[in-house]
């Protein structure tokens, strides 16, 4: 119980640097430095005004100098880190796989909370985990006692890589034929593309952790959680496009953690 405690306040403490990362990355600026300052009156945030849950509570939700409300994302982002942490620490407790996910985990909180918004997903991000995830995938296939070297690892994460990029992008590609050249319909709010070349680098860099199995089980989940977000926007908004990141991202937490039952249910 105490080593779960320790790990969910970890879990919030990185949050707070993942809101950090949400915050300014859109805006090309430095996630080191400076300090956390308010984005309202950039004044500079106390270390006791930075305590994830704690401040917001004590604070009410409002910035100590300037008053101005403090968005939810903050405590949100938090609390949905900590929580992640701590179902990574239950399935696999303080292991490889458990570091491991962290960093897959960490890049899909801050993909998810920047492409809300924003409708991108950076290349410090997807890019950047797909080198990552490529290099701690040939990593898991050492063994150091004694020593040995499996390539298994290492090709399942650059199949990963292959065929998650490739299937998105290929769906996408016959969608844009169909759709805009067959069908000669017309783009909606300039709109050329169905999908995103960040959607497409995002599920290689899932493809480089979970492996082409699993890589491809998100491409199959996802719609699932984007379709009735997206007729929700096409009847109210007239607007076809989404942030299809979210949604990907989701679909890759599913897979990380219910892959095999999901295969089981499906194949008995």
């Amino acid at each position: 119980m105490i080593a779960m405690i320790i790990i969910f306040i970890l879990g919030a403490i990185l949050g707070s640097f993942l809101n950090v990362c949400i915050h300014r990355m859109p805006k090309s600026e430095s996630v080191v430095w400076p300090r956390s300052h308010c984005p309202k009156c950039k004044k500079r945030i106390s270390p006791y005004d930075n305590i994830p849950f704690i401040s917001f509570i004590l604070l009410r939700g409002r910035c100590r100098i300037c008053k101005e409300k403090i968005s939810l994302r903050y405590p949100l982002v938090e609390l949905i880190t900590a929580s992640l942490f701590l179902l990574l620490f239950m399935r696999y407790g303080l292991s490889y796989d458990f570091f491991f996910y962290i960093v897959l985990v960490s890049a899909l909180i801050v993909a998810t909370f920047i492409d809300i918004p924003h409708r991108i997903i950076p290349d410090e991000i997807s890019i950047g985990g797909i080198v990552v995830g490529f290099i701690l995938s040939s990593i898991r296939g050492v063994n150091i006692n004694p020593f040995t070297f499996s390539f298994k690892p290492m090709l399942n994460s650059f199949l990963g890589i292959i065929i998650g990029g490739a299937i998105i992008y290929l769906t996408g590609w016959l969608f844009d034929i169909i759709y805009f050249k067959l069908l000669k319909k017309p783009p909606i709010q300039g709109e050329t593309e169905s999908m995103g070349g960040g959607d497409v680098k995002l599920l290689a860099m899932i493809g480089a952790f979970l492996g082409w199995q699993r890589s491809v089980m998100t491409f199959f989940l996802a719609p699932f959680f984007g379709a009735a977000i997206g007729i929700y926007f096409l009847i109210t908004k007239k607007d076809h496009t989404i942030p299809y990141g979210p949604f990907l991202s989701l679909a890759a937490l599913i897979s990380l953690f219910w892959s095999d039952k999901i295969i089981r249910l499906l194949i008995p």
